[in-house]
């Protein structure tokens, strides 16, 4: 059993759980799936144990319909639902005799819980069949699972799905039996034996069939997508394989990636034995692939070592970030990481330079939970985090750190960690009481204090040495490049994001004329793109523009180009006026939620949420 720890810096302030005085141990969900009300209905059963004399079991609740709640005698247990916070949902209290181990929980879910998405056929790929996904990071899996929903709180699960006849179900769990029917349902068992963050429980239900890519790989996905996926995936096995050289054994058994309706709202979700995944990273060229590896490094950097609270993210995305470069190095070789590392940091720069004025929390690694959500670790986790691990690298020597991190994560494996915990560490088994390395890595400067130590490792100056030429040229003359018909995507996303922010008409022209970028498969390139593009005000973006919002929900793409849009009171805000509800039906919650406040004074009617129209 994982173990809850006790210090200041591990209470989670996103939970009302008091997992010291009572905790979950193990779950087990026997739940109904039902499309026609848009509900997931049935039994949680929560395995627990308790201090002598406690009274009460604090879980999370969102939103849930609670019918009634029984110990493992069936008898009654009272219970009461607390006030509703907004962002946190609200305490389920439930009361404990002496002898209570397990309580049952009847419930079902509401209609618009957070965590889920329900799409029509007419909103998948293939038309066929209505289209079930969850998400449950950071903390959305409290509105179907009643549960202590805390990445400190880590705990074993089951779960019996019952979906309409003809559709399959996935989990971020192996599936020890064959599915069976059952009354005219589908009947489907999942079983993770391992403790694990209550985040980490995922489910999709559709028209989805499997494709093999290795003997412990494979891809799941609409058969419309699937062979396009499996293409796309074909590395995945070598993946698993160059990730384990570097930081051991794969402990998760399978490692199945799933390619949901384009709807899905993240790159990746890094749910154990399957990752989640957006179809825009399917480009006909492996360019994207980078999201599947950062998604495996998951399964040792926040899947088996995870932030025991969401103000260490860093732990999870950093580390990842971090792994993620190394992998792709491994199987792509040198240069391709490079590239991403100086895209990285690029990034970084823009995160620290849209820093709001006066608040250093936002660009420091250990946050302050009074100044962030649970969900808001943005980039400065992914990428500062990520500059972090690779300067205590290029200071100690890659095979030392290489020994260490490996060595971390089994020291640490499945339970909760702080950066207190991980500083603790590296300071035990690398630095070794040496101070000439201790003030080398300056390693409380970069979990505590905001902004980049001095002391960055950077990828080579010349990195891209030929696009930062070509950045000048067109920023002078409108030199089109002549070279981009050669570069990768990491070299046109360069080129297109060091460019001056405002160009003329004609040099827009020039780009679109040479490259149909309005025309460009590849998501990122297209992103990029429409960004410039929008910042210019340039017309004939416009219907790439629209059909980019509402064909896929992407945050990463959607959320910058309607706030973009709606800050532009002439110009953009009418764009996005009629193009957000038509667009509003394929996001998931969690990006309506950031962007239903931009149309509040022309609100897009209920109806059309979660796809539901």
């Amino acid at each position: 059993m994982a173990p809850i720890l006790t210090t200041s810096d591990a209470v989670d302030d996103q939970t009302y759980a008091r997992p010291l005085e009572a905790r979950v141990t193990h779950l087990t969900l026997d739940l109904d799936v039902d499309f026609d009300t848009h509900r997931i209905g049935g039994t949680a059963a929560l395995d627990i144990r308790h201090r002598p004399g406690a009274k009460v079991i604090v879980l999370d609740d969102n939103g849930l319909e609670i019918d009634g709640i029984a110990d493992q005698h069936r008898k009654a247990l009272p219970f009461k639902v607390g006030a509703r916070d907004p962002k946190l949902g609200s305490p389920l209290a439930v009361a404990l005799r002496p002898d209570t181990s397990r309580i049952v929980i009847t419930y079902k879910s509401a209609p618009d819980a957070g965590a889920l998405q329900w799409l029509t056929p007419q909103q998948t790929a293939g038309g066929k069949m209505p289209f079930l996904l969850s998400q449950g990071e950071a903390i959305e899996n409290r509105s179907w699972i009643p549960t202590q929903d805390s990445p400190g709180i880590r705990q074993s699960w089951e779960a019996t799905i019952r979906v309409p006849a003809g559709m399959t179900a996935v989990m971020s769990a192996p599936r020890p039996e064959q599915p069976i029917t059952e009354g005219g349902e589908g009947v489907f068992n999942f079983r993770m034996d391992h403790p694990v963050a209550s985040y980490m429980i995922a489910l999709a239900v559709g028209d989805i069939a499997f494709r093999s890519l290795g003997p412990r790989t494979g891809v799941w996905a609409e058969p419309a997508t699937l062979p396009a996926a499996a293409a796309e995936f074909s590395d995945t096995e070598k993946m698993v394989s160059a990730a384990e050289k570097l930081y051991g054994p794969y402990r998760w058994g399978r490692y199945d990636v799933l390619v949901l309706p384009p709807s899905f709202p993240f790159g990746g979700m890094e749910n154990p034995n399957m990752t989640f995944l957006t179809p825009t990273v399917i480009a006909g060229d492996k360019s994207l692939v980078n999201v599947v590896a950062h998604e495996l490094a998951h399964s040792w950097s926040g899947n088996l070592a995870t932030n025991a609270t969401w103000n260490d993210g860093w732990l999870n995305e950093g580390m990842a970030t971090y792994a993620e470069r190394r992998i792709v190095e491994a199987l792509y070789g040198e240069k391709q990481a490079d590239e991403q590392i100086a895209l990285g940091i690029d990034t970084l720069n823009d995160a620290i330079a849209a820093a709001p004025a006066g608040s250093p929390n936002a660009t420091r690694l250990h946050t302050n939970p009074k100044d962030k959500g649970a969900d808001d670790s943005g980039e400065i986790a992914y990428e500062k985090g990520s500059a972090f691990l690779r300067t205590i690298e290029a200071i100690v020597g890659r095979p030392a750190f290489d020994g260490w991190l490996k060595g971390y994560f089994n020291r640490h494996a499945f339970q909760p960690v702080t950066s207190a915990m991980f500083l603790a560490d590296i300071r035990q088994n690398l630095v070794k009481g040496d101070p000439a390395l201790e003030n080398k890595l300056m390693l409380d400067r970069w979990v505590y204090q905001s902004g980049i130590p001095t002391n960055m490792a950077r990828p080579p100056a010349d990195t891209f040495a030929d696009q930062d030429k070509a950045v000048r040229a067109f920023a002078t003359r409108s030199a089109v490049p002549g070279g981009w018909g050669s570069w990768t995507t990491d070299e046109r996303l360069r080129f297109l994001n060091r460019l001056p922010r405002k160009l003329p008409t004609s040099a827009l022209d020039a780009l679109q004329s040479s490259f149909r970028l309005n025309e460009s498969r590849n998501s990122e390139v297209r992103f990029a793109w429409l960004d410039l593009a929008v910042a210019n005000r340039y017309d004939p973006v416009v219907p790439s523009l629209q059909q980019f919002l509402t064909s896929q929900g992407r945050g990463k793409f959607v959320e910058p180009l309607f706030k973009r849009l709606a800050a532009d009171a002439a110009w953009g805000a009418p764009i996005a006026r009629r193009t957000y509800p038509l667009a509003r039906r394929r996001y998931h919650p969690v990006v309506t939620r950031a962007l239903d406040p931009i149309f509040v004074d022309n609100p897009t009617p209920k109806a059309s949420k979660n796809g539901s129209k």
